[in-house]
Order: structure tokens, then sequence, then C-alpha cells
């Protein structure tokens, strides 16, 4: 089998407009119905809601933890409204590599910093997957695309089956849709 993988020069949101086309097109043509979607300030959520507005698609958005840099939250309440009331959610989970002493040890340092050495967007995608399996979002084994990126807006996309924190080695990278040459 041959796949095209979109390596972009540079990491950052300047990439936002290209992963969206690459990903719906990847979903479309394996019939992925979610995108496990990393958004911080609600941007990028936005940009993927209006993206996939006439697709059989529907987003999990995964926002930063409450209280993870600061008080509450800087996704807007608003935007989670929206959101769900166009059939999308919205799940504030625990950050697992942001996580002291996951399973007892240092576990969640090493694993971040061994997953950024693919990007940190590769990082991010790999923790919302679990986030969202966590939160009950998606279930363990359901084919996605999660979607993330480099300070903000999206470089990277993989193809997965997803699976809970509690079963990390059960998560399966299938397809890398586009990442950042880095």
């Amino acid at each position: 089998m041959e796949e095209k993988i979109t390596y972009f020069e540079n990491p950052g949101k300047e990439n936002t407009e290209d992963v969206m086309k690459v990903v719906l097109e990847r979903a479309e043509a394996r019939n992925i119905k979610r995108i496990v979607l990393a958004s911080t300030r609600g941007n990028t959520a936005k940009a993927f809601s209006r993206a996939v507005e006439e697709k059989d698609v529907r987003l999990v958005v995964v926002p930063w933890q409450f209280g993870f840099k600061e008080t509450g939250n800087p996704f807007p309440q608003g935007l989670v409204d929206e959101l769900r009331e166009k059939g999308h959610q919205v799940h504030f989970g625990t950050m697992l590599f942001h996580t002291m002493d996951f399973y007892g040890t240092n576990i969640p340092k090493v694993m971040a910093n061994l997953l950024r050495t693919f990007g940190q967007g590769t990082k991010v995608c790999m923790e919302i997957m679990m986030m969202a399996c966590d939160g009950g979002c998606i279930v363990d084994g359901e084919k996605v695309i999660a979607v993330a990126g480099t300070g903000s807006g999206a470089d990277t996309a993989l193809l997965a089956s997803a699976a809970p924190s509690n079963r990390i080695t059960s998560l399966r990278i299938h397809e890398i849709i586009c990442k950042p040459r880095l």
C-alpha cells in the first residue's frame, strides 16, 4: 500500500488550512467519522467546525484541563455551547503527560519527551486520544484522526485506533497524515 504523507517545512498555525484539507480527504477515504482535535483557545476548533459542516464527521475537541496554566480555562464557554449544539463534543480531561506520578513514576515526562522527538503535535495527538477515550468521548479501538499542533493551530494529524490511558499499549498509529519535518 502506498499513501501520501504531507510534511511541513516549519511547525505552526500557518499549516492549519492544509491540515484541514488533508485530514478531511483522509477521513473520507478511510470512512473515519470522528476527529479528535486539540484546541487551547478555540481558534482551531472554530476552523474545523466550519470545515466539517457539510460532512458526516464529528469533532471531539480537547482543550487544556482547567487550571493547567491559569485559573479557569482559556477555551470560551460560548464556543463549548456552540460546538455541542452542532453535535460535537468538548472534553476537559486531565492532561496525562502533565500529571505528576502517573502510575507512580516519572513516566509522563519520559513519554512526553520521547514522543516530542516526532514533534510536539505527535505528543499532543497521543495524549488527546487517550484523554478522549478516558472521558468516554471515543471508544477503545475506535479508528479516529487526531489533530494537534505546535504552539497554536494544527500541523500534525495521525490516523489511529484509540485506547484509554490504562491500556496505552493498545493505542495504534496506523497512518501519519501530516507533520512538520522539524
